[in-house]
């Protein structure tokens, strides 16, 4: 293969340019809270024969700070019980900080609602799976989720229950 001697291949900018910035990028990522309950210690450990039922409730929360950037907050919350004996619950709280890059308005709150949280669930599942750990239990590690199909299934609600604009005669 030949040497052509340019080295630049398209990535620098041109004078007068910024830089181009990624769509969307995470400077800091935190736990803001986290709670682990083990309500029937030490009596639970004895009766985990039959695997209780585990429910999962994720919701995302996205706080603007300054323009083009914003706290994306993924809420989690994980109740394991049999009948009314629960086993644990687990509720984390993981946010990040995130910075918007070149992105028509438009596409903003689609962007940090859908990417924010999915770049930040396999660190809150790390979070949850050692938390669980640590309290007696066998790892749980959460399904991925479709953070895309989430966004979908909120707009679509909201727009259920957006009141209908008046119409005019």
């Amino acid at each position: 293969m030949a040497d052509t001697g340019d080295t630049n291949q398209g990535t620098q900018p041109q004078a007068g340019q910024a830089p181009d910035l990624p769509p969307l990028s995470i400077n800091v990522q935190y736990v803001k809270d986290l709670s682990f309950e083990n309500p029937r210690a030490p009596q639970s450990f004895g009766e985990l024969g039959t695997p209780p039922e585990i429910n999962v409730d994720i919701n995302v929360e996205v706080q603007p700070l300054q323009q083009r950037v914003v706290e994306v907050v993924l809420n989690i919350r994980v109740r394991a019980a049999r009948e009314e004996a629960v086993f644990f619950m687990v509720e984390l709280s993981y946010a990040g900080i995130c910075v918007v890059g070149n992105v028509p308005d438009q596409h903003v709150q689609p962007l940090v609602t859908i990417e924010g949280p999915r770049l930040l669930f396999p660190f809150a599942r790390q979070i949850i799976a050692d938390s669980v750990r640590n309290g007696g239990f066998p790892p749980l590690l959460i399904n991925p989720i479709d953070f895309g199909r989430l966004y979908q299934q909120n707009a679509a609600q909201q727009q259920a229950t957006a009141p209908a604009a008046p119409t005019v005669n």
